[in-house]
């Protein structure tokens, strides 16, 4: 029970974080969002390196850096997609999306995905059309610039979790640890070629703070789990983490959804637990 509670905790944690950086940078930048709630988020990275004690080896600090940049990468786009004010549309997609990379790389490699993967990953396409849908009833119709953006960072996000998953667990907390200086640089390299100040207002640094810090307690939160119990109910309690999204979304800014996208979200939560398995 402990391992589910664990990993349950960690998919609520995720999705606020997620939300938390939505609401931040539809009054920032969303590359300063990404990197001042990063570096926010450094002092507790630094008390879970000790927490979680580790031996790494030169390629799972490697692996941690490489996954650090597509990491950056795709959580700069979520912020901007996310901005928007169509989070119950860009959470899933992105979910989804990044569930589904690492199995098309399994196509590819040694660790082949099963049947249910591959059901999961058929179950996405059909959630995205779904939830992608515009909103007739009164609402705003969905861009494809903006299916773009979430498509995108959820590929990213998708590419951090393969490369992150070379490194191996006796490494501990320190391939995440690389994982953040290496997204903190190319966020700051982002910031300096863009031309980008690195100043927030009060209000969103606050919203800002709660998305760095949740991040790294959900990275905590899941890795706790994973060491309790079966990675495969583990992960795919833990996927579900668009759900916490969706809820504040629809709670705390009243977006709307039709009938058509609800059942989009439906078949998106079983393509996550399928693509987990």
């Amino acid at each position: 029970m402990l391992p589910i509670v664990l990993a349950a905790l960690s998919a609520v944690a995720f999705g606020t974080a997620d939300f938390s950086g939505g609401k931040a940078s539809r009054h920032a930048d969303p590359i300063a969002v990404t990197v001042i709630s990063q570096l926010l988020s450094v002092p507790l990275l630094a008390v879970l390196v000790l927490v979680v004690p580790g031996t790494p080896h030169v390629g799972d600090i490697g692996w941690g850096l490489l996954a650090g940049l597509a990491g950056a990468g795709g959580v700069v786009l979520l912020y901007r997609a996310l901005s928007s004010g169509m989070m119950v549309v860009v959470a899933p997609v992105t979910a989804i999306t990044a569930a589904v990379v690492p199995i098309i790389a399994g196509l590819f490699t040694a660790s082949f995905p099963g049947a249910l993967a591959l059901t999961g990953a058929g179950l996405a396409v059909l959630a995205i059309a779904l939830v992608s849908l515009g909103d007739s009833g009164g609402g705003r119709a969905v861009p494809a610039r903006l299916v773009g953006l979430a498509l995108a960072a959820g590929a990213l996000f998708g590419i951090f979790y393969t490369l992150l998953g070379q490194a191996d667990e006796s490494a501990g907390m320190w391939p995440v640890a690389a994982v953040r200086a290496s997204s903190i640089a190319f966020g700051l390299a982002l910031a300096v070629g863009s031309g980008v100040r690195l100043r927030l207002g009060r209000r969103v640094l606050g919203w800002a703070a709660v998305a760095g810090l949740l991040d790294s307690g959900a990275n905590a939160l899941f890795l706790a789990a994973a060491a309790r119990g079966h990675l495969s109910i583990v992960a795919a309690v833990a996927a579900l983490y668009p759900a916490s999204t969706v809820l504040l979304a629809l709670a705390v800014d009243r977006e709307r959804l039709r009938a058509i996208q609800i059942a989009g979200l439906g078949f998106a939560a079983g393509a996550l637990v399928l693509a987990s398995l």
